[in-house]
């Protein structure tokens, strides 16, 4: 009976289960595993954080390049004479440029930039206007734009990767 008894103690007990080799062994592997695994994750975790941020900055100048590439496409079909093709790339680039410049703290423009951005958007109406009637003086007046917006977003795209 009093065998029993030594045994109901030593079962609730919490210390007893630690006094099994087969379980202090296996608390060692996994603490070594998990120590062997964080060694890798580590490293590739950083790699992977640097570069995404190499990514974040390459979409940033993707996304100036490509409205610039619009207005720029603009200006020249206004001066081969093309003013529908123009004036779809000119349309295009006011709304992607609003679109951008509404992201807010997400857009790659930054304050000052959009400051002299908006200006842009003064004369988009007149602009689109003068393409639809097929106005040689459009042509001119994208390429001040095109200036305009080159002017403003030389910074950032010479910082760029």
């Amino acid at each position: 009976m009093s065998s029993n008894k030594e045994q109901l103690t030593n079962q609730g007990s919490g210390n007893s289960i630690w006094k099994n080799e087969l379980v202090r062994r296996f608390a060692i592997y996994a603490a070594v595993l998990i120590v062997v695994f964080l060694l890798g994750l580590v490293p590739m975790w950083m790699t992977a954080r640097s570069r995404a941020h190499d990514r974040d900055k390459a979409q940033a100048a993707l996304r100036i390049s490509t409205l610039q590439n619009a207005l720029a496409d603009a200006a020249i079909d206004a001066r081969r004479g093309e003013y529908e093709p123009a004036r779809q790339a000119a349309s295009d680039f006011f709304t992607n440029l609003k679109t951008e410049m509404d992201r807010g703290g997400e857009s790659v423009f930054s304050a000052a930039q959009q400051n002299s951005l908006s200006s842009i958007f003064d004369g988009r109406d007149e602009i689109i206007t003068l393409l639809a009637r097929n106005d040689p003086a459009s042509a001119d007046r994208l390429v001040a734009i095109y200036t305009t917006y080159r002017q403003a977003t030389a910074q950032t795209l010479a910082n760029s990767p």
